[in-house]
């Protein structure tokens, strides 16, 4: 019964996890549509805009290249 109750309670906190990160949608000014895994951080100082895309690889865009960005549902 512990076993069962110990795995149940692992499995909940996974999925809480996993359900944490919110990926966003930016629209370019160009039109290119571009899908973030968490939201996109923006560096005042440089003016870029760094996001992780949908296969984890760090990215950077300038800011003023955004024309939209909005959190996908």
């Amino acid at each position: 019964m512990k076993k069962s109750l110990y795995a149940l309670c692992a499995g909940l906190m996974v999925l809480a996890l996993a359900g944490c990160t919110t990926n966003y949608v930016m629209t370019t000014k160009s039109g290119q549509t571009i899908v973030t895994h968490g939201k996109p951080q923006l560096d005042k100082e440089t003016g870029m805009t760094s996001y992780t895309d949908q296969d984890g690889n760090a990215r950077e865009i300038n800011s003023s290249d955004v024309a939209q960005l909005v959190e996908d549902n």
